[in-house]
């Protein structure tokens, strides 16, 4: 009989609604999970949470009565949450794990299956590899996974239902002095997508001379006319708004709020290389902290040069927080992030958190008493502009192999006139020249499709180095 192979990609298991995401397999994956807890710690217990997508309140229940059929006592959040309170819960009720019901940015159509350590950040690549086993050796017996009634659950203590919105609210109010912001009279945007992240931004920082105005605050599983991603290409409603309300920031946060997209006082995009920098120079100057930095091969190159500016050293991993959590563990770093937007915080947790990461910036702006577009020219002051830019194209599964193929036989001696001093295999294929600029060409590891990202010190560089990798790559 054919099975689907379910896979961990960069941030869980995600795939089709009523195609292969479907009641039956997501009570394979919460099995398999369930049996590695079962199997690493005593008396486990594992938080349940869900976003605003379709049906996925019903597939987190489904989750709880399987992991309490297991052995494991279930703490399902009610209502949906953003991944971060999730992943704080975790920490906060001293679980040995987590699992959320969420694709993320993916468009409506997917859902997906994150799993979480009891350090409230993404699996670790072995335990990811572990899970991936015990699925398939679930889907090769033929098991039906057992379950518990959620009804009978909450009536013997094995299934508990938990709010977890004032406990988080309660921490970030410790990261950030929500009570100044509150005062500081500014006007935000925020554009939660149509997601879980819908009210967060205004319940920490509205109602005082701070205004906050909502876009696309509403749940809505069709997500419609976007993709639930803060990038420029979905963010048109909250760019408008901006301008019609002479906004002094921007805020988004994607469907499960993890991710953050910012915009400048004009309603311009400010990329997430540049969201990332600003970030880390926050921390570094105005907050005066000081620690390791924990960045993505994806993402910028300016995070190195604020780290020799600061004395502070920058590691670098691969795509995906189930490298950068465990990196940011080990090091005790003040920040993890990625290209896609994702920021992580060592005096938080280490998963991505679109609200604090909102909020920071928001912060920035306040206590620097400078606009966004002031805040780019202070970054440049220290750090040279830096450009980026990223293309995402879809291509013929079957076309993979030889896209491959071509991608490692390339030699590759300049990219646009400068000279290639490096290059990189470990998680995808990235070329970096003598001035500073590269180009990045991976596959993703939630949909089908090849991104090639390039950051340049060089505006008018950027299209051609795209052009350059497209070119490798054959597509």
């Amino acid at each position: 009989m054919d099975r689907q192979r379910i896979v961990f990609g960069t941030d869980g298991w995600r795939a089709v609604i009523a195609d292969d995401y479907t009641f039956a397999n997501l009570r394979i994956c919460t099995q398999a999970f369930a049996e590695e807890m079962v199997a690493t710690r005593a008396q486990p217990s594992c938080v349940i949470g869900y976003d605003n997508r379709f049906s996925s309140e019903h597939f987190a229940a489904a989750a709880a009565e399987v992991l309490a059929a297991y052995g494991v006592r279930a703490i399902l959040c009610q209502p949906g949450s953003p991944t971060p309170v999730l992943s704080f819960s975790i920490i906060d009720r001293q679980a040995s794990g987590g699992v959320i019901i969420t694709a993320s940015h993916n468009p409506a159509i997917w859902n997906g299956f994150k799993v979480r350590g009891s350090y409230g950040g993404a699996a670790a690549p072995d335990v990811l590899t572990r899970l991936e086993a015990r699925i398939s050796a679930i889907q090769e017996s033929a098991e039906t996974p057992r379950r518990i009634p959620l009804v009978d659950g909450r009536a013997t203590g094995a299934i508990e239902i938990y709010d977890p919105s004032s406990r988080f609210e309660a921490k970030v109010r410790t990261l950030v002095d929500t009570e100044a912001l509150r005062s500081a009279g500014l006007r935000i945007v925020h554009d939660a997508m149509f997601g879980v992240g819908a009210g967060w931004i205004e319940r920490l920082v509205g109602g005082g001379s701070t205004s906050v105005i909502p876009v696309n605050a509403v749940r809505n599983p069709l997500f419609p006319g976007i993709n639930p991603e803060p990038i420029a290409r979905n963010l048109g409603a909250m760019f408008d708004a901006v301008r019609g309300c002479s906004a002094d920031l921007g805020i988004a946060t994607d469907g499960d709020a993890d991710r953050l997209g910012i915009c400048d006082e004009t309603g311009a995009f400010i990329d997430q290389l540049r969201a990332y920098a600003l970030i880390a120079l926050y921390l570094l100057e105005v907050r005066g902290l000081r620690g390791p930095i924990v960045k993505t091969l994806s993402t910028t190159s300016m995070l190195d040069r604020l780290g020799e500016l600061y004395g502070v050293p920058v590691h670098e991993t691969g795509v995906g927080f189930k490298f950068v959590a465990p990196k940011m563990l080990e090091t005790q770093a003040i920040v993890g992030g990625e290209e896609s937007g994702g920021y992580a915080f060592g005096s938080h947790i280490p998963e991505r958190d679109g609200i604090v990461a909102g909020l920071f910036v928001a912060d920035m702006v306040a206590r620097a008493g400078r606009k966004p577009t002031e805040l780019i020219d202070w970054l440049f002051s220290k750090v040279g502009p830096h450009y980026y830019d990223r293309d995402d194209t879809s291509f013929p599964q079957d076309q993979r192999e030889a896209i491959t193929n071509r991608l490692t036989s390339a030699s590759v001696a300049d990219l646009a006139g400068e000279r290639v001093v490096r290059v990189q295999t470990t998680d995808g294929y990235k070329w970096v020249t003598d001035r500073g600029s590269w180009l990045l060409i991976r596959f993703s590891g939630t949909e089908p499709i090849m991104r090639l990202y390039t950051e340049t010190t060089d505006q008018r560089k950027v299209r051609a180095i795209l052009d350059r990798g497209r070119e490798m790559a054959g597509v």
